[in-house]
């Protein structure tokens, strides 16, 4: 049996989306408190946790296709459209920073009870459906600057793939410090019981962060 498990790939799909969002939960990310606080700079766990999946996730791919436990060339390598790329992340991101949620942590707090969650994914799919009515007249801005089709880091930079994973590493570390930093110098990251607290938590936090500056 090869990875990641074709032949039982529905299940798969399930169970790491169930373990994805477990993590998540945990971590503090169904609030939309904790996202906002990282574009505030006091909490740093949204960029914490994702370092952390993507190291691991990178890691794992390496070591699968080393061992032959993936075959390679199994992972579909989309084509870069640059001007689509930065429109679409500066729209994400606005709507992240406003309103607190991604697509994945609104999934969780809809799992969780919070009703903020259903509105986000109800507008994720209004969104998809607009974009699809709209994609011939758009297609062409969508399809501009191009970039090199299933192109990978380490064939983008001549260098082995070890020397991409030291590097992701490195970068990690690097978040990691710079957001602890950040935390202590403002006041985060929030609490559970900051976040159950509500606008009151958020309100003292705020309080410790102007006192700190």
């Amino acid at each position: 049996m090869t990875l990641p498990l074709y032949d039982n790939g529905v299940a798969s799909g399930l169970l790491c989306g169930m373990l994805f969002g477990y993590v998540l939960e945990n971590a503090g990310l169904g609030s939309p408190r904790k996202l906002t606080a990282q574009f505030r700079f006091t909490d740093w766990t949204v960029i914490k946790v994702m370092f952390t999946a993507i190291v691991v996730a990178a890691i794992g791919l390496y070591l699968a296709t080393l061992t032959g436990l993936m075959p390679a060339g199994s992972v579909f390598i989309p084509t870069t459209f640059f001007w689509a790329i930065l429109t679409g992340g500066a729209l994400v991101g606005a709507g992240m920073a406003i309103g607190g949620y991604c697509p994945g942590t609104s999934s969780v707090a809809l799992a969780s009870g919070r009703l903020d969650g259903l509105f986000f994914i109800v507008g994720m799919m209004l969104g998809t459906a607009l974009f699809a009515a709209v994609f011939d007249h758009i297609e062409s801005f969508y399809l501009a600057a191009a970039g090199p089709q299933a192109q990978t880091l380490p064939q983008l930079f001549g260098v082995q793939v070890w020397v991409v994973l030291a590097a992701l590493v490195v970068l990690a570390g690097l978040g990691f410090t710079a957001g602890t930093w950040c935390e202590r110098r403002f006041g985060g990251p929030l609490t559970a019981e900051q976040l159950d607290n509500g606008s009151d938590a958020v309100a003292e936090i705020d309080i410790v962060t102007l006192r700190a500056g």
